[in-house]
């Protein structure tokens, strides 16, 4: 080979190589990037889904949805107005858009507002607000994040009782807010937050170990107290009621139409959360196993709750745009009243006046289309999640002697 085919041929390989390590670099970039991509979608919304509660209430009660919003990946900016809302006691208010831009007086506003003890675990306040704080200090590093997830950590091991239970709101000791709540997952919510940072899990990788042992011990009080919050009828373990006296611990009345009463939804709820322990105790599985018995002699059959057309009526704190109803139906799907009586399991339904009614004709509208009294809470409960749990703690050797619950068909 001459000296010049020779240089050729070693420019033409070189270009060859050159070719190769490119495509292999864009075959990697291609095949990695849309799962990091996709994994970071995944987070956000995630650690987002926690607000959605209190958005829904803060766009009924302001009846707006029309203002400027971060985007959802904008994690920086949402965790900033995060820390702009957060009070200095470390909880947070309820029902506000954490992803709305404010206006510089809006701003100002806020911040002026720091000090306020308007701090609540309802509408899925607070918790999920230091969930994402801990999550965005991961994407962020910025150390003001994580601070503020702690000072999150701190309000709610503030706000639990001696005896393990959590209130509404804290420390407003007003009307119902300092009842021991389950009542819009309140104990569920917090204690499945408190599990995460307990043992470190994500978001909490960077908690302190120090902080994540005293919250372990916070965890231990709120589940020996939730197990010791289910209602038991003429010795026969049922379901939760929906707040509790923060002293005696009985079921009492939070709002004026929410009568001491056991609580279907919320009640599901609870039995999710002690069905994600791998080992639960003997005491869990009891209790999972009467709740599960419980809501599957509370359904209720031919009943049908429809929305009908009506004049748009806007009252204080949401826009009734049609009315609700309830007929007669053989071929309705099986239903379950929010709240059911402590002592003859009847549904319970009342309005504003706290006076009982029989049905929800005689509710007033303003709470017929503000509330939800009917359900299929239990649903997809009887026929999959418990099933499912049974039959693995059959094959797992647990639970071996519990009776068998009839399924919703």
């Amino acid at each position: 080979m001459t000296r010049g085919a020779e240089s050729l041929w070693t420019e033409f390989a070189c270009q060859c190589v050159w070719w190769i390590r490119c495509i292999a670099l864009s075959l990697a970039i291609a095949s990695t990037a849309p799962v990091r991509v996709a994994d970071a979608e995944d987070d956000v919304v995630r650690w987002q889904s926690g607000f959605r509660d209190g958005i829904k209430h803060y766009r009924d009660q302001s009846n707006r949805t029309d203002y400027a919003r971060y985007r959802e990946e904008q994690t920086r900016e949402i965790a900033d107005n995060l820390l702009l809302h957060q009070r200095a006691n470390g909880g947070w208010p309820p029902n506000f858009d954490p992803l709305r831009i404010l206006t510089p007086d809006e701003r100002r506003e806020t911040a002026e507002e720091h000090w306020r003890e308007d701090t609540s675990l309802d509408n899925h306040a607070s918790y999920p607000n230091t969930e994402f704080l801990a999550w965005a200090y991961s994407v962020t590093r910025n150390e003001r994040h994580r601070d503020a997830a702690v000072r999150g950590l701190e309000f709610l091991l503030k706000a639990q009782y001696p005896h393990g239970g959590w209130p509404h709101s804290w420390p407003n000791k007003r009307d119902y807010r300092p009842h021991v709540t389950i009542v819009d997952g309140v104990m569920v919510g917090v204690l499945t937050t408190l599990h995460r940072a307990a043992d470190r899990r994500e978001p909490f990788q960077a908690l302190p170990p120090e902080l994540a042992a005293r919250v372990g011990e916070a965890v231990e009080r709120g589940d020996r107290c939730l197990l010791a919050l289910q209602v038991k009828r003429n010795g026969v373990l049922t379901g939760w009621a929906s707040q509790y006296d923060e002293i005696t611990l009985k079921p009492t009345q939070g709002r004026s139409y929410e009568l001491p009463a056991l609580i279907s939804s919320e009640t599901v709820g609870v039995l999710e959360y002690l069905m994600s322990f791998d080992t639960p105790t003997a005491e869990m599985e009891a209790a999972i196993e009467g709740g599960a018995r419980w809501l599957e002699e509370s359904q209720i059959r031919g009943l049908r709750i429809v929305r009908v057309e009506a004049e748009t009526i806007r009252y204080q704190n949401h826009t009734s745009r049609d009315d609700v109803v309830a007929i007669e139906d053989a071929t309705a799907p099986v239903l379950w009243a929010r709240f059911y009586d402590l002592e003859t399991n009847e549904p319970v339904l009342a309005n504003r006046d706290g006076l009982r009614v029989k049905s929800l004709a005689e509710v007033e509208r303003e709470r017929r289309t503000g509330y939800s009294w009917y359900g299929g809470y239990a649903s997809h409960f009887l026929k999959t999640t418990y099933p499912a749990w049974r039959a693995a703690r059959l094959k797992d050797g647990g639970a071996e002697a519990a009776g068998t619950v009839s399924r919703t068909k």
